[in-house]
């Protein structure tokens, strides 16, 4: 059995911080100490400015299958009233801890990825899909509805109209599928996903932070924002982004036909 202490492991290599969830033996099924541990490990990397990129990796067979249902049993038997805390005290702070960190977050999904290990996914900027993997939203099927931002998330993904049926029918899908439909552009062996997904982070640890920051702001910000609302958030991005350091060194570096170079001021 996996103790508490590493239910969450961080590692760091240069710039580049993975954040793996460790629940292999329960294919990293979400019990109350698990989303602590995650939801910790996340404000840890987001507010550390020496990390450029994160990492989000499942151990084991699974990304994650969502909620462990046999501590969420044990809940409703104690009290169904508060049962649903958790949506408020760890999956909200967890999926936004994702969708609004201020520098690149990849998905590294092998296996199961369902019901809030979905929403997680889908928190993430990118991903990198096993061949073997496998998703679906699961919450239909023991009566209940999303969580983890699916309802946005999904919808944004997908179109209305699919994450309708994912949501509704609960079918599952593949990573071909997931391919066609826009989740993810990345598609490898399960052996390789890791390693890639890594690569694609030290590779976006090397580039524009801030400007990655901007941009992931704008996108969250465009489906509920009117053009003229767009138009004013994207030229406020633009001028902060004209007082950094990276923007000033890579307009200088371009004009002298030499690479340019960032480190994230």
């Amino acid at each position: 059995m996996t103790n508490a202490a590493q239910l969450v492991v961080v590692a760091r290599d240069g710039a580049v911080s993975t954040v793996t969830i460790n629940r292999p033996d329960r294919r990293n099924a979400l019990d109350t100490a698990t989303k602590v541990a995650l939801r910790a490990a996340l404000v840890e990397v987001a507010t550390d400015p020496t990390v450029r990129a994160v990492v989000l990796f499942g151990a084991g067979s699974a990304f994650c299958v969502g909620q462990d249902l046999a501590e969420h049993a044990a809940a409703l038997k104690t009290d169904a009233a508060t049962a649903f805390d958790t949506v408020d005290e760890h999956y909200g702070p967890i999926v936004a801890a994702l969708s609004t960190m201020p520098k690149p977050v990849i998905a590294a999904v092998s296996g199961a990825c369902v019901g809030a290990g979905l929403g997680l996914a889908l928190a993430c900027d990118l991903r990198v899909l096993s061949s073997s993997a496998k998703f679906g939203t699961a919450f239909t099927a023991i009566g209940l509805t999303c969580d983890s931002g699916l309802s946005a998330s999904l919808v944004r993904a997908v179109g209305q109209s699919r994450a309708s049926e994912l949501l509704l029918l609960g079918e599952t899908f593949g990573p071909d599928q997931a391919l066609a439909w826009g989740i993810s552009g990345t598609v490898a062996e399960p052996d390789e996903v890791l390693a890639r997904a890594q690569a694609l982070a030290q590779r976006l640890a090397e580039g524009p932070t801030q400007a990655y920051a901007e941009s992931k702001a704008l996108l969250a910000a465009a489906s509920s924002s009117s053009l003229g609302d767009a138009l004013a958030a994207e030229s406020t991005a633009q001028h902060r982004l004209g007082l950094t350091c990276d923007h000033q060194r890579a307009v200088t570096a371009f004009l002298a036909k030499e690479r340019p170079t960032f480190d994230g001021r």
